[in-house]
């Protein structure tokens, strides 16, 4: 049987035969869609300011600087004093130089990072690999604990318990970066280290367990969204046939749910990879290619943030911190995209069949 038509009245109806929109919903409709071209133009414009800053860079038109050493002069006001014995005639003086060395792959994918010395070094490898070791050490701690928590509010967990635990959970994400990196500079690190005997009390665990407590909100949020999206009809079933509780909750729903988990991890290694205050400040700062979890490390984003502000604009350290940051930025909006277009939308299709 067919719903009876709704005739529109004559004066709403427009020159086209569409519709009239009052005035004020135009407006509104309009208003959203600037606001949404505003958002991506002004990505656009941080991708391309970011990239033009490091093109040099890419491009092999950066020459490597040299600091040397020359003898000058020493400055005198007014009358010269007779030399003395302890008094020399003449100062050190350092110039920089631009060697015809252009700065290349093997100085970018060097060892050492230590962009202010006589002879500076831009290795980025000491860098990335602090940001990996940090980054896989708080996923090893958020990511189970941020999953089986998400499964337990979405699955087992009763009513009330459920609305005290989520809201709780999902509060941790508006705390600011800088007081869970004072936590773990002050608090966190003197525990591990009389716990474990350390010798170094900043080290990549102490910012890997700090980072966790940031990243857990991240992946708990979008687990549980993933996990409260797989069909009731697959709890039933599995209760029908015998199982329990915590047999559907880890054999059906959970699997059935893991591509928004991973989704879930993917936002969780993006944010953990591109934070900047608790590593600044729980790490230790120190640019070291070591395989040791237990040892100071220095990553990316604390790299961008402690020296952005002391370099010279233009020079070989100015753009090789852009380039760092033209890294951080692919690897995290590469994340981000792959969780959140490809990810996801292949589990709603899934669900959407299945219902």
């Amino acid at each position: 049987m067919t719903p009876p038509s709704v005739e529109i009245p004559s004066s709403k109806i427009g020159i086209w035969g569409k519709p009239r929109r009052r005035p004020l919903e135009w407006l509104i409709e309009r208003g959203i869609r600037a606001t949404a071209f505003v958002c991506l133009l002004l990505i656009a414009l941080i991708f391309v300011f970011v990239f033009r800053e490091a093109l040099p860079i890419v491009l092999g038109k950066v020459k490597a600087v040299e600091i040397t050493e020359s003898v000058g002069e020493s400055e005198t006001y007014g009358e010269d004093p007779a030399p003395t014995a302890s008094q020399p005639k003449k100062d050190l003086e350092l110039e920089a130089e631009a060697s015809d060395e252009i700065i290349g792959v093997k100085h970018i994918l060097g060892k050492e990072w230590q962009p202010v010395s006589l002879k500076p070094r831009f290795g980025i490898l000491p860098l990335l690999l602090g940001s990996l070791k940090v980054t896989f050490i708080a996923l090893l701690f958020a990511g189970p604990m941020g999953i089986f928590a998400a499964l337990y509010t979405s699955t087992l967990a009763p009513k009330w318990g459920k609305e005290f635990m989520k809201p709780t959970i999902e509060i941790l994400a508006g705390f600011p970066s800088v007081v869970v990196g004072f936590f773990a500079l002050i608090v966190l690190a003197s525990i591990v280290q009389n716990l474990f005997g350390l010798q170094y009390r900043l080290n990549a665990f102490v910012g890997g367990l700090a980072m966790a407590i940031a990243v857990i909100p991240v992946i708990y949020t979008v687990s549980e969204d993933a996990l409260a999206a797989v069909p009731k009809s697959f709890t039933e079933a599995s209760l029908a046939v015998g199982a329990s509780k915590w047999e559907t909750a880890l054999r059906v729903i959970l699997p059935a749910a893991t591509p928004g988990i991973f989704a879930a991890v993917l936002l969780g290694f993006g944010r953990a990879f591109g934070e900047t205050m608790i590593v600044l400040m729980a790490t230790g700062n120190a640019a070291m290619l070591s395989p040791g979890f237990f040892e100071p490390v220095r990553t990316v984003s604390a790299t961008i943030g402690a020296e952005m502000a002391e370099v010279v604009f233009g020079d070989t350290h100015y753009r090789m911190l852009f380039l760092l940051g033209s890294i951080l930025f692919v690897i995290s909006f590469g994340l981000n995209a792959v969780a959140e277009f490809f990810v996801r939308n292949k589990l709603m299709k899934k669900f959407k069949g299945a219902s």
